[in-house]
């Protein structure tokens, strides 16, 4: 039987560089071996991904073209977690200063949508900005502010 909802996740990142500069080539050199590791990661459903298969590089947020996205869904957030803390992540995780600006604003937003439903960047541009201006509610959360899945 399959869940009745999923974890959906928007994470943005304002680029210190464009992608092809040095700055930015260990970023990209890596790409797309954490998104091979998210693909085959338990838990896992479906990732925003360009033509070529590599997520966060061809689509750009709220019009900004130093802003870039990671959206994907997942079956819960333990399998999300474990993956965004886990071995071939988290050493990326831990860089992300060397390649993208602190942002003093929320940068990551998670809501449940229905079971094969995919967002679409304008619907996480919406939570997003529902995080900053509300702050975690059962429509846009964080990991720390978890909303249980609704009711079937």
């Amino acid at each position: 039987m399959s869940a009745a909802y999923e974890l959906a996740q928007v994470n943005i990142g304002r680029m210190r560089a464009p992608l092809d500069s040095p700055v930015m080539k260990d970023f990209m050199d890596g790409l797309a071996e954490v998104n091979a590791a998210a693909d085959a990661h338990e838990g896992f459903v479906w990732r925003l991904a360009d033509g070529e298969g590599e997520g966060a590089t061809a689509f750009r947020f709220w019009g900004d073209e130093w802003l870039i996205v990671n959206m994907s869904v997942w079956e819960d957030p333990e399998t999300f977690r474990a993956y965004v803390y886990g071995a071939v992540h988290r050493p990326y995780l831990q860089r992300r200063r060397e390649w993208f600006e602190h942002l003093k604003e929320a940068i990551t937003a998670l809501w449940w949508v229905p079971a094969g439903e995919r967002p679409t960047v304008q619907d996480a541009e919406k939570r997003l900005t529902m995080l900053r201006e509300k702050g975690p509610t059962a429509d846009a959360f964080t990991m720390k502010a978890l909303f249980p899945k609704p009711e079937a």
